[in-house]
Parts: C-alpha cells; sequence; structure tokens
C-alpha cells in the first residue's frame, strides 16, 4: 500500500478509520491565495459549528489541515484542526494564487505527492490556478477541466492533453475536482460538504454564511463515488473509468485493467464500491452527460451517443431513472447557454 512520508509520519488515506471526521487538506505552496487557505478553514468551522447545532450524531466533524511540500518533496503539516497521529485525507484543496502561472519548477517539486495522494483515494480539488498542480502530474491527460478564464490559454498551451473548458464554473468528475473563479473555494467548500456529509449540510452553512446554496448552484452534481475503500485494484479501475472514452469500457477491458479473473473483480468492485459494474457506469456516463446537457447545444442523441450509448431511447431511461427527470427537462431547467 502507498504511504507518504512526512517526516515521522506516514499518511494512509486507504480504508483507514479517521477518528477526527472527514479530513480535507489545503495545499500552500508559494505564492497561494490565504484568503483562500483561511476562508476554506473558516468554512469547514462554521460547518462542524452548524452540525453541532443540527444535533445529528451521524455528522462526523470535518478536520481540516494545512500542507506543505518543500523543496526535497518531503512533506509538513502546519495546522491541524483535530490532531491525530495519522492522517486519512479525503480532499485535498489546491487553492488559488494572486501570482502568475506556477513554474515548472513548482510544479515539479508537487508533482509526486499529489500522485501518491491520489493513487490512495484522495480527491484532488483546485481553484483557479491550482489546476496547473493537477495538470502538471498528467492527472488530467485526456480529461475536462475547469480554470480561470485568464488562464484558460496557458492551461491549454502548457498541457495539451488537458480539455480545458473555462465555461464550467466547477467540474466535479469524481477524483477531481476543478473550478475557475478566483473566489470559486466557497462554492468548493460547500460542494465538498454536500459530497461528504450531506446536502442539510451544506445547504445549513451557505445559509449561515449567507451565500448561495450549493444544491442551487451546482444542479448536475450527483454521484459521489467512494474512493477511500482501500482496493487499490478497484481503485485504479475508477480511475480508468473517469478518464476513459466511453466506447472502451466492458467488462472483461475493467477486469483486465484490474488485473483481477472476472469473477473476483466483479465481487470486489461490488463490496469496494457499493455498485455493480454497470451501475457504477451508468452513473459515470449521467454525470457526463448532464455537463453536456448544462454547457452545450448537442441533441440528446448526440449526448448519448457521446457518453457511451449506442441507443438513445436506452440513454434516456437510464438518464429519467438516475436524475428524475428526462434529459430535455433537465436542460430547461439547468442549461447555461440558450437554446
Amino acid at each position: 500500500m502507498l504511504g507518504l512520508r512526512i517526516g515521522a509520519i506516514d499518511t494512509m488515506t486507504a480504508k483507514t478509520d479517521n477518528p477526527g471526521g472527514v479530513e480535507i487538506g489545503v495545499l500552500v505552496y508559494p505564492g497561494a491565495q490565504s484568503a483562500a487557505v483561511h476562508g476554506l478553514t473558516d468554512l469547514f468551522a462554521v460547518a462542524n459549528k452548524v452540525a453541532a447545532e443540527l444535533g445529528d450524531n451521524r455528522l462526523a466533524p470535518v478536520r481540516i489541515s494545512h500542507w506543505q511540500v518543500d523543496g526535497s518533496g518531503a512533506l509538513q503539516v502546519l495546522h491541524d484542526s483535530l490532531p491525530q497521529p495519522q492522517h486519512a485525507l479525503r480532499v485535498l484543496v489546491i487553492p488559488p494564487s494572486l501570482e502568475a502561472a506556477p513554474s515548472v519548477q513548482l510544479l515539479a517539486q508537487h508533482r509526486h505527492a499529489l500522485c501518491a495522494w491520489h493513487a490512495q483515494g484522495t480527491v484532488l480539488a483546485s481553484v483557479c490556478i491550482g489546476v496547473f498542480f493537477i495538470a502538471a502530474s498528467g492527472l488530467l491527460d485526456g480529461r475536462a477541466a475547469s480554470t480561470h478564464w485568464n488562464y484558460a490559454q496557458a492551461l491549454a498551451e502548457r498541457f495539451p492533453k488537458v480539455r480545458v473548458d473555462a465555461g464550467q464554473p466547477l467540474l466535479d468528475d469524481g477524483d477531481i475536482v476543478t473550478s475557475a473563479g478566483l473566489m470559486a473555494w466557497t462554492e468548493l467548500g460547500l460542494r465538498l460538504l454536500e459530497r461528504f456529509l450531506g446536502a442539510t449540510l451544506a445547504r445549513e452553512t451557505a445559509r449561515y454564511l449567507a451565500v448561495e446554496p450549493v444544491t442551487r448552484a451546482l444542479p448536475g452534481a450527483l454521484f459521489s463515488p467512494r474512493l477511500d475503500h482501500g482496493d487499490e485494484a478497484v481503485l485504479k479501475v475508477q480511475h480508468w473509468l473517469q478518464s476513459s472514452a466511453p466506447q472502451a469500457v466492458s467488462l472483461p477491458a475493467m477486469a483486465l485493467c484490474a488485473g483481477l479473473e472476472q469473477r473476483t473483480f466483479l465481487r470486489r468492485f461490488r463490496a469496494a464500491t457499493g455498485l455493480r459494474p454497470t451501475e457504477y457506469c451508468q452513473q459515470v456516463r449521467v454525470g457526463r452527460a448532464c455537463r453536456l446537457l448544462e454547457f452545450t447545444r448537442r441533441s440528446v442523441d448526440q449526448i448519448a451517443w457521446g457518453v457511451g450509448y449506442q441507443d438513445p431511447g436506452a440513454f434516456r431511461k437510464v438518464f429519467q431513472r438516475i436524475t428524475g427527470q428526462t434529459p430535455s427537462d433537465y436542460r430547461r431547467r439547468f442549461a447555461v447557454l440558450s437554446e
């Protein structure tokens, strides 16, 4: 199992019960926006206060930690709201910067740590220019990512394998979440609350902060896959599903990716994710379809084919079963582009 060294501390993000609750880390790098680092810390502190007032014992506290990678690649914990000897990062947030795009040297300094976290099941989330760190790790190759419009061209030029889409304020792709605006850390923080602790806490935290509830801001945030189960073979397949072309997905291909016999793969996949592979793929495809319905003018049939369905009728049935509405109704409610 992969581990990260922090001085004398090992961090294990795979299937580790975190006594401090859901741990969300923030990467502190030279030039990182202080408002985002400390604002996220305060946002999650407010969420803990709101959770206590709700009196729901099922809501684990959010543990917020700040991380730094030095020139040698070693990790340091700069802040820990609920100090414990073990760390189990569910999410690592890479904040924006008020400076120019990060240098090649700075990105290279963080590459190994980000890849190691991701391989252990940690969700990587970026705000604005923070996406450059994820792109430099190679984890966004062939995938869509959002960033601030002012940096979209630079991101596309430096990382041509990344499909840059600055038109999306927030793109939640399961294992990687990217957001566009310099101040999008508020929206991202609420989205993470919704995803890991439920819509009620996210909504009440937003109300306390007097900002727009995440459920209205992110209509297409439908599927939150489990990534912290500790089964590395299954996690490898999950990462592949998020980044692969839809047409390439099949049970034999998934089992091959996992390096397992098909029956063994089926059993372990369901045990780890709570879903059969077919159900999981349906969720991934519908999530992609939602983004296309919101941000493109493609026809429903074109979208069905684009996310891997040969039969648009079958796609419509699956879409309605998962979202509770037809693709056309979804587009009418949530389309960003006018028809």
